[in-house]
């Protein structure tokens, strides 16, 4: 007879709970460890038990996919709905892991057909999905940086950071590295700076006289000696930490177009967008869906995934409509990134966002 489980996952070891899919006797309860040998022991508990469906409240990691390639069914419950479903086993408010393993084999049980099960994707994704993630990690890891850096510069010299449109764009660090400060770039005129440009490989979208001016017609802070010093040195500290970023985005983004464009489904996601340099959202709206058509067996519960769809809350005579919170993220920003491009060429799409302004939605929302 087949059998059930639910698993309280930690980062050191985890719960188990196995118990009959019929009637939900208790067969075994085990703790094991987050090695080789511990993952072995419990993919061998659950094969001894004929556990054909495993409960855990995440969707991936080392030991959700070991519990995929063993061919269980893994179905991964959200911890909000593991916190709701609590109180259906117990008169006080105790909490421990071995409990919540328990729950999670109780709703494997009971409310198995309310959770959809883990959809393997393809290699080919699950290689891009790393790139983009990482990619998008490192990206708000910059812009952490760099809002630091400004602030920076905001208070020791403002004219550094208006030169260039940003500060963390390769040239604006490479000058912030010459000219951490304003008593380096006493000595900087037109020509010490337009061999600075040619030496860097500036676009000449500005003339150097107007960049020039840019530090000049800003306002000078008053700073005395010792913390201009140590302002400079936090400058070219946050300076070396942005450049390796820089280049690693840069090196990713490389890697992300050749791997969408390999990918079979990526002429599907590219053809969304009209201008052909849009790969970036349409590689990481790929990574996101995957490539398993039976994850999102309707348009409907691709749109509520995403955060596209929103949530009805209805009691008595009141009726309303509610922005979806608890949805994928990620998804969710690839999916703007494309409303927001497609409002602005597509007549439907440009009608539907200008109403919701109307109703006084917010850009995001709209």
């Amino acid at each position: 007879m087949a059998a059930i489980c639910g698993i309280d996952w930690a980062a050191d070891w985890h719960d188990v709970s196995i118990a009959d899919s019929a009637g939900g006797e208790p067969l075994a309860e085990r703790r094991v460890d987050h090695t080789e040998a511990g993952i072995a022991r419990l993919v061998g508990l659950l094969g001894e038990h004929a556990v054909d469906c495993v409960a855990i409240e995440r969707p991936d990691g080392v030991l959700v996919s070991r519990l995929l390639a063993a061919g269980i069914t893994v179905l991964a419950i959200h911890p909000n709905q593991v916190n709701a479903a609590r109180d259906r086993f117990r008169a006080a408010a105790g909490k421990s892991d071995r409990f919540d393993a328990f729950v999670l084999c109780e709703l494997a049980r009971t409310d198995r057909h309310r959770f959809p099960a883990l959809r393997r994707s393809s290699d080919e994704t699950l290689a891009l999905r790393a790139l983009c993630r990482t990619r998008e990690d490192l990206v708000e890891a910059r812009v952490g940086l760099a809002n630091q850096l400004r602030a920076q510069l905001d208070a020791c010299w403002p004219g550094a950071a208006r030169i260039f449109a940003d500060v963390d764009s390769p040239i604006g660090l490479a000058f912030l590295g010459r000219y951490p400060a304003p008593a380096d770039a006493r000595g900087l005129g037109p020509a010490r700076l337009r061999g600075f440009l040619d030496r860097h490989g500036y676009c000449g979208r500005r003339p150097v006289d107007e960049l020039l001016g840019r530090p000049r017609g800003a306002p000078s802070a008053v700073v005395g000696e010792l913390e201009a010093e140590v302002r400079r040195a936090v400058v070219l500290s946050l300076v070396a930490a942005l450049g390796p970023l820089v280049e690693q985005i840069s090196e990713l983004t490389s890697q992300i177009k050749g791997a969408v464009r390999a990918h079979p489904d990526g002429a599907i996601f590219l053809s969304l967008f009209r201008n052909p340099k849009s790969v970036l959202t349409a590689a990481g709206m790929l990574a996101e869906i995957g490539d398993n058509r039976a994850r999102y067996p309707t348009a409907q519960a691709l749109c509520a995934d995403a955060g596209q769809a929103p949530v009805a809350i209805e009691s008595g005579k009141r009726r309303n409509a509610t922005f979806r919170w608890a949805c994928d993220k990620r998804l969710r920003a690839h999916v703007g990134v494309l409303s927001d491009s497609t409002r602005k060429w597509h007549p439907w799409a440009g009608d539907v966002y200008r109403r919701a302004l109307a109703r006084g939605q917010d850009h995001p929302h709209a």
